[in-house]
Parts: structure tokens; sequence; C-alpha cells
């Protein structure tokens, strides 16, 4: 963890380390709910990629141990498909919090499999237990046209819409070095279900930038 006095820095660590140095850990998510505490959601390594989550004290810097929690395991076949086999791997944590209800999008599969994917699950509580939602994967090759197509983040943009950035393999025939799109998403709400649902706007994928080699 680095601060700085300002937003364009410079950034530096009170204690050169990381936030946690008993397991390897990636893909950190830090998130705010209401009554002013954070967590942090991140990947843990046990023959697989697993999700986890933690209370964070963000004036330390440090994890809350004994709040430390797996979000959940591998269960949907669109999590693990042949194209590329691999251990259990789930990763890329986004949550956000609407009407109560804790949205977690994440990425599956390895990320050199074509079948890369997001999906997303919800929860009444930033610990879970998370329910995983029938219409994932929302994004997938076969919804945006390229393969790889996952881990990222959503923002909201100046147009006040929701947008999805994430990435996708450079080529048909090559997954590196991998390509960044952007995608508009879409929310809304199942009266039965009491959710709401993601779908992305498949006319309006964005490409931020072109390679230059």
């Amino acid at each position: 963890l680095a601060e700085s006095p300002t937003l364009l820095g410079p950034y530096r660590q009170r204690a050169v380390g990381p936030i946690d140095g008993s397991e390897k850990n990636i893909d950190s998510y830090i998130f705010k709910d209401d009554d002013g505490k954070y967590y942090l959601y991140h990947v843990r390594f046990n023959r697989g990629n697993y999700l986890w989550v933690a209370e964070f004290d963000l004036k330390r810097g440090r994890i809350k141990p004994e709040t430390l929690k797996k979000c959940f395991e591998q269960t949907e076949p669109w999590e693990a498909t042949p194209a590329y086999p691999s251990d259990p791997i789930m990763e890329g944590p986004t949550v956000i919090k609407l009407n109560d209800k804790y949205y977690l999008f994440y990425s599956a599969n390895h990320f050199q499999n074509i079948d890369y994917a997001v999906g997303y699950a919800v929860a009444d509580s930033p610990y879970g237990p998370w329910v995983k939602q029938p219409d994932s994967p929302i994004i997938h090759r076969s919804i945006v046209g390229e393969n790889g197509s996952g881990h990222g983040d959503l923002f909201v943009g100046l147009d006040n819409q929701l947008y999805y950035v994430f990435h996708v393999h450079y080529s048909k025939d090559q997954s590196t070095p991998r390509r960044t799109r952007i995608v508009p998403v879409v929310r809304e709400w199942d009266e039965q279900a009491g959710i709401y649902r993601f779908r992305v706007r498949t006319d309006a994928v964005i490409t931020p930038y072109k390679t230059l080699f």
C-alpha cells in the first residue's frame, strides 16, 4: 500500500512490504461499504486461484486476519472449459453495492484459455454467501467476439454510463501480448428475484488505442 498527500503523487510506502505476507496473493480490490468499513477482495493460491475477502484496516494497511473468508469454489461449467486445462482459476474481483445487495464480478478459466470470461454473484453481506447467477458469463468470446475476454473493472464514465474495461487475446491464434477493450454495461432490475441483472452492449465494444507493434 502506497500513500501520497496529493492525487498526482509521489506515492510512498510507510514500510516496504506486502499488505499480507502470510500467503501468495494477487488481484486486490478494495471495497468501501456504506458503514465506512473497507474490505479487501483478492486471490489466494492453493492448487488454483481462489477469491477471498477480509476486512481491511486502511490506516494500518493490513487485513484483519480473523475476518478472512473464501468466497466460493469452482462450481459452474463455464468456469472450467477443456479448451485450456488448468487448476481451478477464479480471479479479477470487482464488488459494487446496489439496493443493499452486493455484486461480485469475477473472471474464470486460465487467461490463456479462449473461454476466459466474466460472471457475477450476489450476496446480502460483503462476506457472502454468494449466489452465482445463471445468466453468467456476461462477457465471453461468444458475446463480445474476441478470445480470452475478461479480468477487468467497472467504472462510470463522464456520460454516467457504467462500463467494464477488460483484456482480450492478441489475436485468434495468440494470447499475448493482450489487448484492452471497454464495453458499456446495462443493468436491469429483476422484480421477481429482487436483484439487478447485467448484460453488455455487444454493438458498442470500444477499442481504446491502437497497438504500435
